[in-house]
């Protein structure tokens, strides 16, 4: 029986995934790969296929963008009970593959991923690193994502960035990567959320915050190049966190030129900040983003921690 189980989400990127899983098939049997296959039916799939694969393989490789790899780390970690998952692999086939821009050797400030052919070539090598994981929990979870801790492996936002990411999956199918998320930024732009937080870092005093978007990262980049926190560590044991004052929208459109270049965080309206676990209230309902999924709709209240060196990934 193969150690390898194969899940592959058919819509990712837009259908991208579809049209190219043949190819990438062939290019893993032909190198050497002895695997399963199974395509997702619909949301969450990948993440029962996940956790089910934990008792009968041992390395599940994700096939699609961030949100296949969103749900398929749920899965593993709630196989695994939080303790170190089983090996995950990663081919990047997806409108962002964001957090693929963190494997080893990473991909510099602005670039691309490495493509399917390369993920292929590393997966047949099999060299493996621990990567930190993250738990969310907050009220207002999903109902359909079960009860308890939610979890997340690139970046959760509130504010301009999770509502910019409500508007993309609004916009036109022939649009892909960078111009389908300029086009949701310049959709939310006509109403975008100014939002008020409460934020306290570890054991730290709260502080006040009304602003345009908080983003807490594990890696550096999301939305397809918009690398939030450039300097940010996906194994260092710490959040990297962006919080933006109440900005308007000339600031906006002045800022969206550095962010694609990671070179923004010397703004004075943009404070960068690290820490291990952070605590987001607000009086108003907020959306959340991670990993360009939507857990929460309506939460007023978010926990957010480091699970240090959880996921085992191959690079």
């Amino acid at each position: 029986m193969p150690s390898t189980l194969v899940i592959y989400n058919p819509i990712a990127g837009r259908g991208r995934v579809k049209t190219e899983w043949s190819q990438v098939e062939h290019s893993l049997h032909a190198a050497g790969v002895d695997f399963d296959a199974v395509a997702t039916s619909g949301p969450l799939d990948a993440t029962r296929l996940a956790r089910e694969a934990c008792k009968k393989y041992t390395t599940v490789v994700g096939v699609g963008g961030d949100g296949t790899l969103h749900e398929i780390v749920n899965g593993l970690l709630q196989a695994s009970g939080e303790g170190e998952t089983i090996t995950l692999g990663i081919i990047p086939l997806g409108n962002g593959d964001d957090f693929a821009k963190m494997i080893p050797p990473e991909t510099p400030v602005g670039g691309r991923p490495f493509d399917w052919h390369t993920a292929v070539q590393k997966i047949a090598r099999g060299q493996t690193q621990l990567f930190d994981a993250c738990r969310m929990l907050g009220d207002h979870l999903r109902p359909e994502l079960g009860d308890g801790p939610h979890y997340f492996l690139n970046v959760i936002d509130v504010g301009f960035g999770a509502h910019t990411n409500q508007a993309f999956t609004t916009q036109p199918k022939f649009l892909r990567g960078m111009a389908a998320y300029m086009a949701a930024i310049l959709v939310t732009m006509i109403n975008y959320p100014v939002v008020h937080l409460r934020i306290q870092l570890d054991d730290g005093v709260p502080f006040e915050q009304s602003t345009t978007m908080t983003a807490v990262a594990n890696g550096r980049c999301f939305g397809n190049g918009f690398w939030v926190c450039p300097d940010a560590k996906a194994d260092d044991g710490l959040f990297d966190l962006m919080v933006a004052q109440a900005v308007n929208r000339l600031t906006i459109l002045r800022l969206i030129p550095k962010f694609t270049k990671g070179t923004h965080t010397a703004e004075p309206v943009l404070r960068m900040l690290r820490s291990r676990r952070v605590v987001l209230d607000s009086d108003a309902p907020l959306i959340v983003e991670a990993d360009g999924e939507v857990p929460y709709l309506e939460t007023h209240h978010l926990e957010l921690e480091i699970l240090p060196k959880k996921l085992r990934i191959i690079v």
